[in-house]
């Protein structure tokens, strides 16, 4: 593990892992808010290594799932109990998507919201630099979850900073608090995400602390990469079962001169000149 991460971080191999020490040969890093979030917005990533012996997935948990709300047979648990169920879910997840490491970093989402939050940002910088990947999967600055959002900007100014590792091609912000099917086209990377569809249940299906007592985002998550597929393209046969959609973070880390504000702007600006492009242009039409 990076020797300088805060001392509440912890790291998990999974079981045949032989390569422990060995982080730099990730390719393929998701960096979640929450317990349950990588196997939403990373799984292109996991399936990228989870038939190749020459990738690897490792994932990164920021906070530490304290708070969550909790229904069932779980309502009645503490924090501290929760905690310690929804860590070893991740780790169970872990295992089971063949990943080559699990971090833990155990932040409070009150810390990673906050305006002093540097021992989150040295903590991404030590790990980007310790796994040196090729792709990194984050949320997108258009979620709507506040936390969310705090990871992703976490993520950018660490890069920012650091600057880019010398292998890392591409930073994707992918949907979960909110779908990107209504990114136009040429702001829109749909990952496809068609293999293993019954792992991808299954993956979703260990955080029965999240999914028991009405919360079904393992069903949520398929039916949306499900509709994602279908919707993709309104004049082509579907070219894929499940499809995930992200906003491209690449050119945001990549020259830190670029607002940030403005960069989301130029997302929502677009939709609304296509919309009205279109709109004109067809009522003029049906004149």
């Amino acid at each position: 593990m990076p020797s300088r991460l805060n001392p509440a971080a912890e790291i998990h191999f999974p079981s045949g892992n032989l390569k422990k020490p060995n982080l730099d040969l990730t390719t393929h890093l998701g960096i979640g808010a929450h317990q349950d979030d990588l196997e939403i917005i990373a799984i292109h990533g996991i399936l990228s290594a989870y038939d190749h012996p020459d990738k690897h997935f490792t994932g990164v948990i920021v906070t530490d799932g304290r708070g969550a709300p909790r229904s069932g047979p779980y309502s009645n648990i503490s924090d501290d109990d929760l905690w310690e169920i929804r860590r070893e879910e991740q780790k169970k997840a872990a295992n089971l998507g063949k990943y080559h490491a699990q971090l833990l970093l155990n932040h409070s989402s009150n810390v990673v919201k906050s305006t002093d939050r540097k021992t989150v940002i040295d903590d991404l910088k030590h790990i980007i630099n310790a796994t040196q990947p090729e792709v990194i999967y984050t949320h997108n600055l258009l979620d709507k979850h506040d936390t969310h959002v705090a990871v992703t900007l976490c993520v950018i100014q660490a890069l920012r900073e650091m600057g880019l590792p010398l292998n890392l091609k591409m930073v994707y912000g992918v949907e979960a608090w909110r779908s990107l099917d209504w990114l136009v086209d040429e702001d829109k990377i749909s990952l496809d995400a068609s293999s293993h569809c019954d792992l991808q249940i299954e993956l979703l299906s260990v955080f029965e602390s999240q999914i028991i007592g009405g919360k079904r985002y393992d069903l949520a998550t398929i039916g949306r990469r499900q509709a994602n597929a279908t919707f993709n393209q309104s004049h082509n046969v579907d070219q894929s079962t499940h499809l995930v959609h992200a906003m491209d973070l690449t050119p945001i880390v990549r020259h830190p001169e670029i607002d940030i504000e403005q960069f989301v702007s130029q997302y929502i600006n677009n939709l609304a000149d296509d919309a009205h492009d279109r709109v004109n242009r067809l009522r003029k039409d049906s004149r």
